[in-house]
């Protein structure tokens, strides 16, 4: 009788094992990676492509500046950044959603001053977003969190030096970029802005935090290695900050990380041939990739689909600080 039973639990757990894997395979081989370019000669606007850099096709057609796209855990929509003159010429900065194809574009912050850098928490519930409002200037970002309807926003840190949140992948933790110690480091705290840690505390600057999903790594760019802002490298760290390892060593940019869903390659950004384009690089360092080749503009801020199997198993893709030139590509890219 016990061997029966033994025997069906195997069979269950093989089932199991099998059929998450199947999933995983799936939605990571049906990815896309939504980003921003001015490739079409005016604005900047979003766009999405398949994770190998085919079919791109632009979801936004606005005579504004679009920016920082970040996908819903399950696919559905898109959240990111609008910048307009509408304020009597001033520039400002919102977070806008809209469904995964482009259509039905909703303006979820409309407080005076930047919001830019939204991201989507992991359970899809919260947005993470940087913001100037209520602070001295557009460089005082802090950074903010509300509901995904723009409702109940927090602000989490109260310095007016942060940039570039990322959640964890369990939805507890925010990894973020901050001058606070008149350096850029990356730092990370508590879902609720408790508990910040500096994970980095190096001399040299280091940027744009993105969290694996698996949760067992963080990458960042850095000029660590080179001369102070020379060129950028991307990195990877483990997620309480050590055992850095560099991944790129090229004398132009390297920056704006991303991870794919099973944590096995990063997008980034480079203009290591004659413009910024997206490449690919495995996680450890192996088999870079150019996704984008555009003979006119630029591409940039990569964000690979990345679902969340625990609210999403049947996720897969969609079917269908000076503030100009997107403050020279995040602060001259971070």
């Amino acid at each position: 009788m016990h061997r029966r039973d033994n025997l069906a639990h195997l069979i269950l757990a093989g089932i199991t094992f099998l059929s998450l894997t199947l999933l995983i395979v799936c939605v990571d081989a049906q990815a896309k990676i939504a980003f921003v370019s001015d490739r079409d000669g005016h604005s900047w606007e979003i766009y999405v492509m398949d994770a190998d850099g085919g079919n791109p096709r632009r979801l936004t057609n606005s005579p504004e500046e679009e920016f920082d796209p970040s996908w819903s855990p399950d696919g559905k929509r898109i959240v990111f950044s609008s910048e307009s003159h509408e304020n009597h010429g001033n520039e400002e900065r919102h977070i806008y959603v809209m469904d995964a194809d482009g259509g039905n574009p909703r303006k979820l912050t409309k407080n005076p001053g930047v919001d830019h850098d939204p991201a989507w928490s992991p359970d899809g519930k919260r947005i993470v977003f940087v913001s100037s409002r209520g602070n001295n200037g557009w460089w005082a970002t802090d950074i903010n969190v509300m509901d995904t309807n723009g409702g109940n926003p927090q602000k989490l840190t109260n310095t007016g030096d942060n940039d570039a949140p990322s959640w964890s992948p369990d939805g507890e933790r925010i990894v973020f970029m901050s001058y606070r110690d008149e350096n850029g480091e990356i730092y990370v705290m508590d879902a609720d802005g408790k508990n910040p840690q500096n994970l980095t505390n190096h001399p040299a600057a280091d940027w744009s935090p993105s969290w694996s999903p698996d949760g067992e790594r963080i990458a960042f760019s850095s000029d660590r290695d080179g001369p102070k802002d020379g060129p950028h490298e991307i990195y990877v760290m483990d997620a309480d900050g050590n055992n850095p390892q560099r991944l790129t060593n090229h004398p132009d940019r390297d920056f704006l990380p991303s991870w794919s869903p099973d944590s096995e390659r990063i997008a980034f950004v480079s203009n290591r041939v004659r413009s910024f384009d997206i490449y690919v690089i495995d996680a450890d360092g192996q088999n870079l990739q150019n996704l984008t080749n555009v003979m006119f503009g630029h591409d940039s801020a990569p964000a690979w689909f990345r679902p969340n199997l625990a609210i999403a198993p049947a996720a897969v893709a969609p079917a269908g600080k000076k503030p100009t030139m997107w403050a020279w590509f995040k602060r001259v890219n971070q």
